[in-house]
Order: structure tokens, then sequence, then C-alpha cells
């Protein structure tokens, strides 16, 4: 037995004025993942026409990550816009069972005419029309009003004439005469003049937005207006773009070019900016050594060399242990516990990143209210603060007559007085008889 450990150790319990108590700091590992996620939702589904952002890219708030492709209707015909229904956000399909149409176009002709061969001059060539024939026309009463067209359809004796000039009173007889003037022998037939009701323009899906407004001239081929698939939620048309909403960093990305994209399905998954933290294994046996609040220290491998160190908080440790590590330990391996740690990390700092956290050494020092009484009694008695240390009491139960067997206390570390242990420590001189003048002294005493 080493008796000189053992009787430092009651030294110490007995001389030391303030005992502290050190806390050995601990090291583990872990890495830099995300402390929370923002997830992009498809505002209406579609086909996805372009995909403008990749895992591990950083954008910002107001970035597009998915186009949509619209369902664009364009102007079959001529004309002008005579009216336009309903706004983007709103469904085209209920538009038009509520007017009929999404928009209206009157086409550059405006009237047709009914006719028939029963009044045509009595020959085989004029009982017999072609579509696609262009005709002249006038009207049965005075022929003031003259004009031209083209036969569009043919139906036994009858036929239908678009009238492509001139202006006619609707309702009036109109003669149809074969070539470019009013001649009896090239009459092929008679009718009335009708007008032709403007064109309905309709479309499938929810309107995401208009090109053309009333009023507006339009030819053939022209955009009108587009649409998506399926129905914006609250018809609040948020377009066919679909943006970041916040800046950070892209974890996933849901799409791709050509594929369908359902209405409220997860486009992206984003790691806000500055959302980082890490999260670091420690083992069981070693739980007793931190705490929720407790700082540490944090060095990422990448910069370890550097010196570079970032100063963190212990803001949760997880009550259940790791299951990979769980599933993959014996009755004798110690569980392990995710430690996550909260830090502010700098522009290099990336997810994944490896990094080591130290726990700091912790001192326990005296309460506030035990420093001022300390300190209070050692300004109004300064002696006291130099008291022999004899007169300090050992350890409960401890007996300077009963050390252990062999003990010799001339064999001691170089300095050690017996002399200035408590009273009764073995190695001590026997006390000095009193002198004379001390003895009458204390007889003098009443």
């Amino acid at each position: 037995m080493n008796f000189k450990r053992i009787l430092s150790a009651l030294i110490v319990s007995a001389v030391l004025l303030a005992p502290c108590a050190l806390a050995d700091s601990i090291t583990f590992t872990g890495t830099v993942a995300a402390s929370g996620t923002y997830e992009v939702y498809a505002p209406i589904g579609g086909t996805v026409e372009a995909v403008n952002a990749q895992a591990g890219q950083k954008v910002a708030a107001n970035d597009v990550l998915v186009k949509l492709s619209t369902t664009k209707v364009y102007a079959e015909e001529s004309g002008t816009v005579t009216a336009v229904f309903g706004q983007p956000g709103d469904s085209a399909d209920t538009v038009a069972q509520k007017y009929g149409a999404v928009m209206y176009i009157e086409g550059e002709s405006v009237y047709s005419i009914d006719a028939s061969t029963d009044n045509a001059y009595n020959s085989t060539a004029t009982k017999f029309v072609h579509v696609g024939e262009a005709v002249f026309l006038s009207c049965y009463s005075d022929g003031s009003h003259t004009g031209g067209g083209v036969i569009t359809a043919v139906q036994g004796t009858g036929y239908t004439v678009q009238v492509t000039s001139g202006e006619f009173l609707i309702g009036e007889t109109v003669n149809v005469y074969r070539g470019d003037s009013p001649v009896s022998t090239q009459r092929i037939g008679r009718g009335t003049l009708n007008r032709i009701s403007p064109t309905a323009v309709t479309g499938s899906g929810s309107i995401v937005a208009f090109a053309v407004s009333p009023g507006d001239a339009v030819q053939r081929g022209d955009l009108l207006f587009e649409t998506l698939d399926g129905a914006f939620s609250g018809l609040y048309m948020s377009g066919s773009e679909i943006a970041a909403g916040v800046s950070g960093t892209v974890s996933q990305i849901n799409a791709q070019q050509g594929g369908a994209l359902q209405k409220d399905g997860v486009v992206a998954v984003i790691y806000p900016e500055g959302a980082m933290r890490v999260e670091a294994q420690i083992a069981e046996t070693n739980l007793a050594s931190v705490a929720v609040g407790d700082p540490v220290s944090i060095e990422l491998v990448w910069n370890q060399d550097e010196g570079v160190t970032y100063p963190g908080t212990i803001s949760m440790i997880s009550a259940i242990a790791d299951s990979a590590a769980s599933e993959g330990a014996n009755a004798d391996s110690a569980a392990t516990y995710t430690v996550y740690i909260d830090f502010a990390p700098d522009e290099n700092t990336r997810y994944g990143m490896n990094a080591v956290v130290t726990t700091l050494d912790a001192e326990a020092e005296p309460a506030d209210a035990e420093k001022e009484e300390e300190t209070a009694d050692a300004e109004a008695e300064p002696e006291a603060a130099q008291e022999d240390v004899r007169t300090r009491k050992m350890p409960e139960g401890f007996d300077p007559a009963n050390m252990p067997e062999g003990f010799d206390p001339e064999n001691m570390p170089e300095g050690f007085d017996p002399a200035n242990m408590p009273e009764g420590f073995p190695g001590q001189a026997p006390a000095a008889a009193p002198s004379a003048d001390e003895e009458v002294s204390e007889d003098a005493q009443p």
C-alpha cells in the first residue's frame, strides 16, 4: 500500500481553505447538420417545363426553382376581342359555364347569307354551286348595297355565303351572282343576310394569365391566354413559376423536366440560411459529463490545423439511443446518444462537415454570498486568515494515532513538518512544560 498517497489525501482534505471541484473535459465527434428545414409546395399541378436548381445549390428567396408548362390558347381567326371574362386564378371551365366562353372575338367578317339555288337563273350551271367559290352580292330591293363573299358551306340546294366586303342591312334579301358583277344569267340564288355571332374562346384548367384585353385587334395565331391543370387554392393565382420562398441551401428537388407535378406536392426542401448546428454522438458512459446549456468548443476537421474554433452551447440531448448504433451493438457495448449543439457558423461552414466537440473545464466556485462573507471576514479580522493550520478540523472520524501500519512520519515529502499538523499528529514533539513566569501568571488570575 502507498502510505504517502493515503496521507496526501488526508492532508489535502484537512488543510485546503476552499476546496474546488474540476470536471474533466471530454471530446466527441459529430457533423454539421440543419437545425430546420423549409418545404416548397406546388400551388397547382402541371407539367414541368424547366428545373432551375439542384441539391446543394444556394438560392435566394425569390429565385425560381421550377417553371410549369402552361396550356396556351391562340386566336383561330383575325378580329377584335369584344369581351374577356374571368381573371387569373379562375377556373376556365367555370367561367365558360357561366358566360359561354372565357372571351369572345368578333371576326373581320360579321355577316353571312343563308341562300338557296331555288331562285337561281334557270340553267344547269347556275343551279350547281361549290364551296370556296367567290361571289358578287347585291341587295334585292334596289341594288344599292353591294359587296363580295365566299361560299363556305353547301347542303342540297341550300348554301352559306360569308360576306367579305360591302355594307348591308341585317335581314335584307340579297341576290348572289357568280363572278364579279350582277349579271342575271350568272345569278346562282338568293338569300337573307344575317349577323355572324362572335367566336367563343374557351379553355380548361385554371387561368394563369391573359395576353389580350377587350378592344384589342388580334391576328390568327396570336396568344390569347394561358392555363394550368387543376385549381389554385382559394383562386389565388401564384403563377407558373415556383420560387424558393426563403434564402438558403437546396437539400432536395422533387421535379424533373417533362415530368408531372401534383398540386400540394413537395417540390423542394431548403435548409434556411444560418440554420446550422452540430449533431454529435456521445456514449452513455459520458452522459453525466454533459448537460443542456453547457458551453463547448467546436473544431471543424477541414480547418482544424489552422486552430479555428467555434463556441457552442448544448441545446438538447436525445432521450432515445441512436438506433443504428443500438442495432449493431452487443450486450457489453455502450449505447450512444445524439447531442445537439447550437453555434454561429461562418461563410465557409457547409452541411455534412465533420466536427470535433470538446466540453470546457468547469470550476465550481463559492456562491456570491459566501464570497462576500469571506471577503468581509478577511478585512475585519486579518489575523484570522493567518491562523495556524493545526486548529483546523480533520475529517470526521480521523484519529492521528490510528495511522496505517508502517506509517513513518519521517519518510514524507520534502518540506513536510508534522508540527504544522493538528495536535496529536504522529511525529510531533511533546508539548513543552510551562515556564515559572507562566505558572505565576496563571496563579495570579482570579
